[in-house]
């Protein structure tokens, strides 16, 4: 399938279904005699999978990945690595009645358009299930950042539905405050009563949506191209590619069409007069009203994002739609799934920053490579 493949120097190429016997994807680039197992891969593989906790899809899946090619002896090789996850608690007997009718919200009619065959058993190719293997590959990814740069990356739920976290310093928060509850809010309170929103929405057989925001610190200046292949712009097209994501800011996002110039503006200091905590380099910014990109380019402050993640569309309640002959009908969709999405989302999140960054970062170090 076209739009399967992510990268320019750093590739990673995906395949899978969500009802299939197994994802697979295959990451060309790597850097020979990085250290590396399955062991490296699973922890945020447990982060994603269903299952963890209860205002999470029931799917039972161990997502154990098996690494099949390009590491040798403990140690990549240099060669394309091959990393298959095997689906274990596929009810494709939940989807028979969709086969011939289009669930709403879902992308059963624009696939049908589209090829004019689909795989309906729990949305197929468009599932969140294909993202299994993007984590994976990204874990490779991340750990490349962290060794040539010490870049780290985490991601954060800052709302759900009308409760809103608003931190005044994203990029500091930490992993263990993320990990210390199921909702990945790193406000103890508020993520108590996210929790309780959300399994009142699941009681009322409904979905509810929210956001995230995503942080990535010690990021060199430079990364990124100034027309096409912007680093926000690759950003943002990888963010998109995540099922329900509806939306993605930068820095003070939407907020920069009330704003004025003056207001705006981060002026440049001396690093060690910025009021960021993570700046490498000389030159910083006293603020961070624009997320660590400007021209397309990173300046070295923390990189700061925003996904709007959609309710689930996957609900059992009926609900009026039509069969592939335009008839109308109705539709209660069964199945497991999320009553809302954003505390799996997370690891998504960062699993695709990750990857744009290395890809930027090998491209960079690439052109640079006369200079001093």
């Amino acid at each position: 399938m076209a739009g399967s493949t992510l990268g320019t120097l750093f590739r990673v190429s995906t395949a899978g279904e969500s009802h299939g016997p197994a994802n697979v994807c295959i990451v060309d680039g790597c850097p020979a005699g990085l250290e590396l197992s399955e062991a490296d891969l699973l922890p945020d593989l447990l982060r994603r999978r269903p299952g963890q906790s209860t205002i999470t899809s029931a799917r039972q899946e161990g997502d154990v990945p098996e690494i099949l090619s390009g590491v040798f002896e403990g140690r990549t090789t240099g060669t394309p690595i091959a990393i298959l996850i095997r689906n274990e608690d596929q009810r494709s007997r939940d989807y028979s009645e969709i086969a011939d009718k289009y669930r709403p919200g879902h992308a059963d009619f624009s696939f049908d358009a589209k090829y004019g065959i689909r795989d309906h058993r729990g949305g197929g190719r468009s599932s969140a299930r294909e993202t299994t293997v993007r984590v994976a590959a990204a874990a490779i990814a991340k750990k490349l950042l962290h060794e040539l740069h010490g870049i780290e990356i985490v991601g954060f739920v800052d709302q759900v539905g009308d409760l809103r976290l608003n931190h005044p310093r994203p990029w500091e928060v930490q992993l263990d405050e993320v990990e210390a509850n199921p909702v990945r809010c790193p406000d103890a309170e508020l993520a108590a009563r996210m929790q309780r929103l959300i399994e009142e929405v699941r009681k009322d057989q409904d979905s509810i949506g929210g956001g995230a925001t995503l942080v990535a610190r010690q990021v060199p200046a430079g990364l990124g191209e100034p027309v096409f292949d912007k680093l926000r712009a690759d950003l943002g097209k990888a963010m998109f590619s995540l099922p329900a994501v509806l939306g993605v800011e930068f820095g003070q996002g939407f907020a920069v069409a009330t704003a004025r110039g003056s207001e705006h503006s981060d002026s440049f200091v001396p690093s060690q007069e910025s009021s960021i905590l993570h700046a490498p380099g000389k030159i910083a910014t006293q603020t961070n009203r624009h997320g660590g990109m400007l021209g397309g380019i990173s300046t070295g402050m923390p990189i700061v994002l925003r996904c709007a993640v959609k309710p689930t569309s996957s609900i059992p309640q009926d609900r009026p739609t039509v069969d592939k002959e335009g008839k109308p009908t109705t539709l209660a969709t069964k199945g497991r799934h999320d009553p809302c999405l954003l505390p799996r989302f997370v690891p998504m999140g960062e699993a695709m920053l990750a990857l744009v960054l290395i890809d930027h970062l090998m491209r960079h170090q690439a052109q640079s490579m006369l200079r001093d």
